[in-house]
């Protein structure tokens, strides 16, 4: 999983290849919940760089995406927006694995 640091640095994975953009905080117990089962989500789908998003870092870019809610998940591809799942429900494995194969 990478971890940008800076908005520069998050912007570099919106172009190229698919990314899934795993938007998340410390304080968010909906967050914890699916952070452990991440890394099996993410060796599941090779095909995909996955990128967490801290939602206090980079507060901006949640309210131009309109992330209110978290965790959440979006997908780019080639600079382009190819699903989202957002919302301000707890998500399980399940769910975002659904989401993911769907696409």
């Amino acid at each position: 999983m990478i971890i940008p640091k800076t908005y520069e640095e998050l912007a570099s994975y919106i172009e190229g290849e698919p990314t899934v953009f795993f938007f998340t905080a410390d304080w968010c117990g909906d967050c914890v919940y699916i952070k452990p089962v991440m890394p099996e989500i993410e060796a599941a789908f090779p095909n995909y760089r996955f990128v967490q998003v801290d939602r206090d870092e980079f507060i901006d870019l949640c309210a131009e995406w309109n992330i209110f809610g978290i965790p959440s998940f979006i997908v780019t591809n080639q600079g382009k927006e190819v699903g989202r799942l957002v919302n301000k429900a707890r998500k399980t494995k399940e769910e975002v694995v659904k989401f993911l194969e769907e696409l």
